[in-house]
């Protein structure tokens, strides 16, 4: 029921938003050569949708983004359990490392990032990857710290091993904090991967918007801008409906 109030209140406000932007450019209080209808935002996209100019954009850009995620879960998750206290000694030894690492600021690493690895796609990768890493790690090790300590006395009391109770109790337990960390991280690799796109590049999303500035052509750019916004919610959309199935069936 939650679930649903929240869905209608959302729907409800960008509702209201789209009829406000519309019905203030229909009505001459803002200018339309900067500020152009909302419906003629949408025919636009139509338009570079059928005629093939947009979708390989979003394909380049979800591809590049998935890609820098997948490699933040690879890594931010195991490093999570550790800095978590599941590995007391590793822990201890690489707390310090990452406590400093996480304050680096990504914009100003992503010019040295290109000092080493190019403007390819290997840059952004790398990237997007480390600024994914800490919300995943951060968050499953905030996970990990908060179970409940009669729970693992009651597992071990049934004899589990150490990586019984790790697979069977520790997992499940830490799972809605890792799926946070995981949303956190879905939706910063999404921005900072047109950032990244607007600073080198030739494709995504991220070009498309410069291309569509330097052009002066403002019906795309704020076509890009929507079709950023949609992709934004519809993967945070995902990782909701990921998280209600997974957490859920491996509750303990």
């Amino acid at each position: 029921m939650k679930v649903l109030k929240t869905v209608f209140t959302n729907t409800i406000a960008s509702i209201i938003f789209i009829v406000v932007w519309e019905i203030s450019a229909r009505l001459g209080l803002v200018n339309t050569m900067f500020i152009p209808l909302f419906s003629t935002v949408l025919v636009a996209i139509k338009d570079l949708i059928i005629t093939g100019t947009l979708l390989p954009h979003i394909a380049i850009s979800l591809q590049r983004s998935l890609g820098g995620l997948l490699i933040a879960v690879a890594i931010g998750i195991p490093l999570g359990f550790i800095m978590g206290g599941w590995f007391r000694k590793l822990k201890t030894a690489l707390e310090p490392l990452f406590e400093l690492a996480a304050q680096a600021n990504p914009y100003i690493l992503f010019h040295v990032i290109i000092l080493f690895l190019g403007i390819g796609e290997a840059a952004k990768l790398a990237i997007i990857a480390w600024i994914c890493i800490w919300p995943i790690l951060f968050n499953t090790a905030a996970g990990v710290r908060h179970i409940d300590a009669d729970l693992l006395k009651a597992a071990r009391s049934f004899g589990l091993t150490r990586w019984s109770l790790f697979y069977k109790v520790v997992l499940p337990a830490a799972g809605p904090s890792i799926f946070t960390g995981l949303r956190l991280s879905a939706g910063y690799s999404f921005f900072l991967l047109i950032a990244a796109e607007m600073m080198g590049s030739s494709s995504g999303l991220g070009w498309f918007l410069i291309y569509s500035q330097e052009n002066y052509n403002i019906e795309w750019i704020f076509s890009g801008a929507v079709v950023i916004a949609v992709l934004s919610i519809s993967i945070d959309t995902i990782f909701k409906y990921m998280e209600k199935r997974i957490v859920v069936w491996n509750e303990p």
